[in-house]
């Protein structure tokens, strides 16, 4: 494969972006899921003059790609190779709190489905890795491979919520050693029937929860959210974009959480939490892309974004 389609990604809701982080001049920003950097960009264009940017991808490879397509803005620009579950560390790390906006770009890049030696993907044979960062040490290929079958069949159901996940788990359990992820698709889809009737292919949602289980990706999530409150400074945006249900309850419901300031059970008489309301949201409901975008770039059907600004502390 040629390193020019290796390295396409186009990313979603560009437009969107810029509206709800509400990107103004001199204003400072954490990209949390950098990638080849088109948001970032976008970012930066928007914020220009004095502007700035601070940049973060757990994939180190994603990052050889950003570096390039960003050098343009110069010292504007900060690239750093870390997860963003490490987000108030990096930040203060490099003397970049307060900020007027984060932004969260989850899930897995066209150009991670693209490169055929990672595993994210079923099209051609790869190994069972899906490790955004290879210093981490859990890979697919350990899942697959080692789970007990009752503890796979939980990763896939929780993960991908594939209403199969039982049947998948025997079968893979009964087809144990499994090497390459073209071995495992065929496996998934022999199972089920094949792609028949079906309208994605019968691998998808497996090789969605894989993903999610290597990289805890929800837990992640969970952790970076409420460090993006906390370093964003007053009436200072938080957006993220997910790509599948499970991103976007968790980002729902923390929205939900931190715009109330009691939390108690409804059946408890007196406020004893001591919680104290510390977002509002921005955005009512959740936000897709035009059918324009969607018929420019299938990828981002679906795209599912959401908003909320930081109150000001009370006095």
């Amino acid at each position: 494969m040629s390193p020019r389609k290796t390295l396409t990604h186009a990313p979603v809701l560009t437009e969107e972006v810029v509206r709800y982080l509400a990107v103004r001049p001199g204003g400072r920003y954490v990209d949390c899921t950098v990638g080849a950097g088109g948001h970032a960009a976008t970012i930066l264009e928007a914020a220009s003059p004095g502007g700035l940017l601070l940049g973060m991808d757990a994939d180190p490879r994603a990052l050889e790609v950003a570096t390039p397509a960003l050098a343009r803005f110069g010292e504007d620009v900060r690239l750093v190779t870390s997860n963003f579950r490490e987000l108030s560390s990096v930040c203060e790390e490099y003397d970049f709190v307060p900020v007027h906006g984060v932004l969260f770009d989850l899930g897995v890049s066209s150009m991670q489905l693209a490169d055929e030696s990672r595993g994210f993907g079923f099209q051609v044979e790869a190994p069972l890795d899906m490790r955004f960062s290879p210093g981490q040490t859990l890979t697919a290929a350990e899942i697959v491979n080692q789970y007990e079958e009752e503890k796979l069949a939980d990763v896939i159901w929780r993960f991908g919520e594939e209403p199969a996940s039982r049947r998948i788990a025997r079968a893979i359990a009964r087809s144990r050693p499994i090497g390459t992820t073209t071995e495992l698709a065929t496996v998934i889809s022999r199972t089920t029937g094949g792609q028949h009737g079906r309208r994605i292919h019968p691998a998808t949602r497996t090789f969605q929860a894989l993903r999610i289980a290597v990289n805890d990706e929800l837990g992640a999530l969970t952790e970076a959210l409420d460090q993006a409150v906390d370093v964003l400074g007053g009436e200072g945006r938080l957006l993220v974009i997910s790509f599948h249900s499970l991103e976007d309850r968790i980002v729902k419901q923390f929205i939900a959480l931190e715009s109330r300031d009691c939390i108690c059970p409804p059946e408890r008489p007196v406020c004893t939490c001591g919680h104290t309301a510390r977002l509002k949201p921005v955005t009512k409901k959740v936000v897709s892309p035009t059918g324009e975008e969607v018929a420019a770039n299938p990828r981002s059907r679906s795209a599912r974004l959401r908003a909320a600004a930081k109150l000001a502390e009370k006095s």
